[in-house]
């Protein structure tokens, strides 16, 4: 019953603000007992699709879930889709620069180096789920022309360089931190530059154990980064 209200949020139907089914409502159209009904609510708040609102009830607010740059990775290959529900990319640009520190260090250049960045804008039906940022050497862009294309990468960065130059991901670190978003992503994340977000930071590495690319994902204001895990028996 909370998956058929879940469903109807993300396609739309059920928007922020509105009302989900009361327990009244939901005892009459699945036939089902007080105490079953009343499960319902408690879900959908759980998975952060509503909040309890005194004096009016159970309402749908802006889903929390999203899908970080790392886990598209895992979702890649495994052959599933990068995207999620609803979700769609925006390619903002592709471009060559100078590394600065911090980008040096993670791709162990020196700083100064040439490198290549892609930045790409993940929206869904409630706005900016994310605004990522991903760097590779120059040397890497120069074998894989295509990330500073503006045009979405069928495997992502992670397979353009695989089928580049058989350089494979085998190792990754993600680092959650709150970081000021700075001005050059503030206009794309659609808020003040200053102001405070959880940030999602990943290195990655190849078989070699040599770092292939370095990527930083600003979520959304108010957004939350949600992972799920089976541990088993």
């Amino acid at each position: 019953m909370a998956a058929q209200i879940i469903d109807r949020i993300e396609s739309g139907e059920l928007q922020p603000g509105d009302r989900v089914p009361s327990v009244s409502q939901i005892m009459e159209t699945e036939g089902v007992s007080r105490a079953t009904a009343a499960r319902v609510p408690g879900v959908l708040r759980a998975e952060g699709y509503a909040t309890a609102t005194p004096g009016v009830g159970t309402i749908v607010s802006q889903p929390k879930k999203l899908t970080a740059g790392a886990d598209r990775l895992s979702k890649l290959q495994t052959g599933g889709p990068t995207l999620g529900e609803n979700e769609r990319v925006e390619i903002l640009e592709g471009v060559r620069e100078s590394a600065s520190q911090e980008v040096a260090d993670a791709l162990g250049l020196e700083a100064g180096d040439e490198v290549a960045r892609r930045r790409r804008r993940y929206l869904d039906s409630t706005g900016v789920v994310t605004v990522s940022t991903t760097w590779v050497s120059g040397a890497i862009a120069d074998q894989a022309p295509e990330f500073l294309e503006a045009a979405p990468l069928p495997k992502m960065t992670f397979g353009l360089i695989e089928d580049r130059t058989g350089r494979r991901v085998v190792r990754r670190r993600d680092t959650v931190a709150l970081r000021e978003v700075p001005e050059d992503v503030a206009l794309a994340l659609e808020t003040a530059a200053g102001t405070s977000t959880v940030v999602v930071i990943n290195h990655y590495w190849d078989q070699n154990g040599e770092p292939t690319e370095y990527a930083v994902d600003y979520l959304g204001v108010g957004r939350e980064l949600s992972s799920e895990y089976d541990l088993g028996d």
